[in-house]
């Protein structure tokens, strides 16, 4: 869940601004960004709550995660699908509109294949960024720290939220986005740290990615949620079966 609140509006990647940059290309970029616009009335605060109850449940189970991983990475997947069920099924700030929550039975969430498991370094990459238009928190500005290698799969940017509470964000879209029963076509999120989504550390400037938790943003399940999606430097050619899928159409 990448949005604070609802919206009325899906996510746009805003076009190159007078300053000649655009979203994932290396530029220079500009020394100031445009301040977000307020929302057009005081949101309820039982919705607010709601919403930071849902962090703190996934803050908590990407603990366990963490914790678990270190012996057993398989254990912790099984741990990570259980929570992100439970969460999906029960919570009220759960992203399923009312007739999908009707008939939830599970995340469709494949078997933990140690293969899409990484401890990489992060390796520089020149300096890019991107905007997220949303419709809550106006602009959100991400920045290029570096990049992770991810063996034969190819590589992927490592973005920093650059706004209030910083955050490591590292999404990924595949080969499989769009396809029915594949992925999300907007792809999906690996890590997200300012909202919990952090499976560790590899020392000293390392991270671990294991793409077998790659979950669908909210938006894949209600467009009334904001996403920011993968940009260029987060789509590999290959395919990754693993973590979270979309159900196939049922005719």
């Amino acid at each position: 869940m990448w949005a604070t609140l609802p919206r009325r509006s899906r996510y746009r990647r805003r076009a190159a601004g007078p300053s000649g940059w655009q979203p994932g290309r290396v530029t220079t970029p500009p020394a100031r960004l445009p301040a977000a616009p307020l929302p057009a009335a005081p949101l309820p605060a039982a919705t607010v709550l709601e919403v930071l109850d849902w962090r703190r449940r996934t803050a908590q189970s990407y603990r366990e995660v963490r914790r678990l991983a270190a012996r057993d990475p398989a254990g912790a997947h099984r741990a990570w699908v259980q929570a992100r069920d439970e969460l999906f099924a029960t919570h009220p700030a759960s992203p399923l509109l009312a007739d999908d929550r009707a008939r939830f039975t599970g995340l469709p969430v494949p078997a933990y294949d140690p293969a899409f498991r990484f401890e990489v370094a992060v390796e520089p990459a020149p300096p890019a960024r991107f905007e997220a238009e949303t419709g809550t928190d106006g602009l959100v500005p991400f920045e290029r720290i570096g990049l992770v290698r991810l063996g034969a799969l190819g590589a992927l940017d490592v973005w920093r939220l650059r706004s209030y509470g910083g955050g490591v964000f590292v999404p990924v879209k595949d080969a499989l986005a769009g396809t029915d029963g594949g992925t999300y076509g907007g792809g999906r999120y690996v890590l997200d740290t300012i909202k919990g989504a952090d499976l560790g550390p590899v020392p000293p400037d390392g991270l671990v990615v294991d793409l077998n938790f790659a979950y669908n943003p909210s938006c894949a399940y209600d467009p009334q949620w904001a996403c920011p999606l993968a940009p260029r430097g987060n789509v590999l050619a290959a395919a990754v079966p693993v973590g979270e899928r979309v159900a196939p159409a049922v005719d």
